[in-house]
């Protein structure tokens, strides 16, 4: 059976990986000329389970209020007339319930457990390496508010089977001795000892050459214009070709892994998706002094950044932006992401060196991604990540693929779908109707 994957970032290539193994013909089918060319490409690189706690919690709107008028903002809403962004903005006030955020973080730290144990064995089976650290994740807090509130989402995620336990000011500067110039700024931390971290960008790139190995086919340079639906299901799919023609593809089954892109190509078949683009930004600099440089990938919950240690590189990459679909960068928020790192570790990046990146993240009001099934019975989902697509994307990949094959998956999650293997139904089921 031949499946057509729409989407070669991280998502969409461990999609195509899985669905190989389970003996599919896949064809991968991407605008851009190489994989994770986009949204995988220079991102915070965390595998953090212990990110559970959705952007929409009971101290978000509290949170978004203060921000509203900082231009460095962690989460900033530049309001467009545009009823989409309007409409994920009510759905993410409704998710910021106690229930809503318990029962997210629920199903995050399932599926993202899930997913950290898929990549584990996927790199011990493949030898596959891309700068990965198994030092764990480090969230450091500035703000004792902030640091009071992280408790229960702790305790919460260790009720539901992630280890992330409140340390110390002084064992957090033992677990990562470069925080040590900032220690007087610090006023605890929690530490996710099985958490990990990695080049999400140099991963796909190598998983997508050990796909093509092993037959897939990828169609790059192809612009997906439209998904066209007859009888009831997915009779093919639109592009436009490198050389500017109109080319058609047709698959027996189709999956949906095009992120922030996604409900713009399901809308037209009648299935509406909670997902609008976020954007983050991210700095890469080499490493100024070993001595000065971090090690264990960081958190800054207060300022939302995540760090990460690529090898010589130093990343750091964070904040959120609802403004529609420009990759623009603002040098404002680029520029106070090097503030906080010369303030909390100086000296540490080559400040002179850095590059700046932008990208678009396929976020949904409760954080949960969409994977499984539609009305159109040969039409799946795999997209809505946000900040978390490298942390679940092996997971949501490996359980899709189950699906498709008509498997149970192995993980208990909130499956979309009419009639998901699982038996649970989404937990956000308006946002997909025929």
């Amino acid at each position: 059976m031949k499946v057509l994957v729409v989407g070669a970032g991280v998502v969409g290539v461990t999609t195509a990986y899985f669905l190989s193994r389970q003996g599919f013909e896949v064809v991968v089918v991407d605008r851009g000329q190489e994989p994770a060319s986009e949204t995988s490409f220079a991102n915070g690189g965390q595998i953090s389970v212990s990110h559970a706690e959705p952007w929409a919690n009971p101290k978000a709107l509290q949170r978004a209020a203060r921000w509203l008028l900082r231009a460095d903002a962690p989460l900033r809403v530049r309001l467009r007339a545009d009823p989409r962004q309007w409409a994920w903005l009510a759905g993410f006030a409704r998710e910021c319930t106690n229930e809503r955020t318990q029962s997210n973080i629920g199903e995050l730290v399932r599926l993202g457990t899930y997913s950290r144990k898929v990549l584990q064995l996927l790199r011990s089976d493949t030898g596959i390496s891309y700068d990965e650290q198994l030092r764990g994740i480090l969230h450091f807090y500035t703000d004792a508010r902030e640091f009071d509130a992280a408790h229960e989402p702790a305790r919460l995620m260790r009720e539901f089977g992630c280890e992330r336990s409140i340390v110390s000011v002084d064992e957090a500067v033992a677990i990562e001795p470069a925080l040590r110039p900032a220690r007087a700024l610090l006023v605890g931390a929690t530490f996710t000892p099985a958490d990990e971290s990695g080049d999400a960008h140099a991963f796909t790139v190598q998983l997508a050459r050990l796909c093509r190995a092993s037959g897939v086919e990828f169609r790059m340079g192809r612009q997906v214009t439209a998904l066209h639906a007859s009888g009831g299901r997915i009779d093919h799919l639109e592009t436009i070709a490198p050389d500017g023609g109109y080319e058609t593809m047709r698959a027996q089954r189709y999956v949906l892994a095009a992120g922030s892109f996604s409900p713009l190509l399901a809308a037209p078949v009648g299935i509406r998706l909670a997902v609008y683009p976020a954007k983050g930004y991210s700095v890469t600099m080499p490493v100024r002094d070993a001595a000065r440089a971090y090690q264990v990938s960081l958190t800054d919950d207060e300022r939302k950044l995540v760090f990460s240690r690529l090898g010589d590189r130093l990343r750091i990459a964070g904040t959120a932006e609802l403004a529609g679909y420009g990759r623009a960068l603002d040098l404002n928020r680029c520029r106070a992401i090097l503030r906080r790192i010369e303030q909390l570790m100086p000296g540490a990046g080559d400040t002179t060196a850095a590059t700046f990146w932008s990208g678009l993240r396929p976020s949904t009001p409760s954080n949960l991604p969409y994977v499984g099934g539609t009305q159109l019975p040969n039409l799946f989902l795999n997209t809505g990540h946000g900040t978390l697509g490298w942390t679940l994307a092996c997971g949501s990949a490996k359980a899709l693929a189950d699906l498709i094959a008509g498997r149970q998956p192995d993980v208990d999650y909130a499956f979309c779908g009419p009639a998901p293997v699982s038996g649970k139904s989404n937990v956000v089921p308006e946002t997909i109707s025929s």
